[in-house]
């Protein structure tokens, strides 16, 4: 904690954050606490993560072996009846990331509540509690659901929950929590503000999902000791199957420490991230991160045909071994809207950086992974854009193949 002006200045300037300096020096005695319990909280060693982190990463890529859809068709009863059994017993719990907002689809709400219907209410958030209640149906009993969310639309998914009331779900066992939050800076390093006396900030990346989820205290309480797996889902595929006990099942007999979802590749520069072994560990490349290793001649990847689609399964026991500070901080360019001279500027072209952890990163902390092959028809529909590649058109299209009526 920051603990006078004195100890302020001095960390600002040795952060290179002396426009901060300048602005503390136009504020009044209020403004001014104001701001000072804004800055104490800044983790500066965090932004620097963001800094080095790939600097000095070795990338020997191989190809991974891959459960593929065959195996799981020839062996469902017993994927189905694993996984079952395992939510029956209460070790497994659903995570659901939620922390992004709808903008890109021109809606000012958290994503999990946009309707992509037709003729009829089909809000996001209903497939996936969809596939919840069926898995529940089917073992007989409810299982925790955890919905992470951001800082700013908290309140509306947990009122937007309730007035689904829960899509049918058992609402005891549906909690949501907050996502950490990172400040953002331009491309210099130097902090963004947000008002007069706040920093601009953004949800710190579905990396920190289990961090959280800790810091959250939920999984403090009794009812939740039992649980061993954790099936961590991106809202915005509203084709994903959450809690799909044949892949619980899967990953479980498997003995892995982590399960991810794949498909194969539509086509070599599809972007999404590649699942494979890096210097012998499991890992998933990015998919901008491959294309810069591509034009650099730095890898090749015969053989390596799959990615992921944000759908895992992590062991509790590996997750609590495994420190946040072990996984790299992804600068990513974007379009900041930023506090100056008395106004908010709304930036037409990227001015700065965000600072996130992903998902994607963790796997490779882990020491095994069962990639688990799905087919793109049944389980692959992001909405993430109005129009185009995975879109809500796109999504649209795909649902109405798969004989939903919108």
């Amino acid at each position: 904690m920051i603990c006078n002006w004195q100890t302020l200045y001095s960390r600002l300037e040795r952060e290179g954050q002396t426009h901060l300096i300048r602005h503390l020096e136009t504020l009044s005695g209020t403004e001014k606490e104001t701001f000072l319990s804004a800055l104490a909280g800044i983790d500066f060693s965090y932004l620097k993560r963001g800094e080095t982190s790939f600097q000095n990463r070795v990338y020997e890529i191989s190809p991974i072996d891959i459960f593929t859809a065959e195996k799981a068709d020839a062996r469902r009863t017993e994927l189905d009846a694993a996984g079952l059994d395992a939510v029956r017993s209460g070790k497994v719990a659903a995570v659901l990331l939620c922390g992004g907002q709808g903008t890109r689809l021109g809606f000012d709400h958290p994503k999990g509540m946009y309707d992509i219907g037709l003729t009829r209410p089909l809000p996001i958030f209903g497939f996936h509690f969809a596939c919840l209640c069926e898995t529940a149906r089917r073992a007989g009993a409810w299982f925790p659901v955890f919905v992470m969310t951001s800082r700013a639309g908290d309140a509306q998914v947990r009122e937007f929950l309730a007035s689904r009331r829960y899509f049918g779900y058992d609402s005891r066992y549906v909690r949501t929590y907050v996502q950490d939050m990172a400040p953002a800076t331009d491309f210099d390093g130097r902090l963004l503000l947000s008002g007069k006396t706040s920093l601009a900030m953004s949800p710190n990346g579905n990396g920190g999902w289990f961090s959280s989820l800790v810091l959250s205290g939920l999984l403090s309480g009794a009812q939740y000791d039992g649980v061993e797996w954790f099936n961590v889902v991106s809202i915005d595929n509203v084709l994903q199957k959450t809690a799909d006990p044949s892949f619980i099942g899967a990953t479980l007999l498997s003995g892995a420490d982590c399960g991810a979802k794949v498909i194969r590749k539509a086509s070599p520069d599809e972007r999404i991230g590649l699942i494979c072994r890096n210097e012998g560990h499991p890992a998933v490349i990015e998919y901008y991160e491959l294309d810069r290793l591509l034009k650099e001649s730095a890898v090749c990847t015969d053989g390596i045909e799959y990615g992921v689609i944000l759908n895992y399964l992590f062991r509790r026991e590996r997750m609590e071994r495994t420190p946040e500070g072990e996984l790299p901080v992804h600068r990513v360019r974007k379009k900041i809207p930023y506090y100056c001279d008395g106004r908010t500027v709304f930036p037409e072209q990227e001015n700065g950086y965000k600072y996130e952890m992903l998902a994607t990163d963790l796997v490779e902390r882990m020491d095994s992974c069962l990639p688990y092959e799905v087919r793109r028809a049944e389980e692959f529909a992001p909405v993430k854009n109005r129009h185009g590649v995975d879109s809500v058109d796109s999504a649209r299209e795909m649902l109405s193949a798969a004989g939903y009526v919108l």
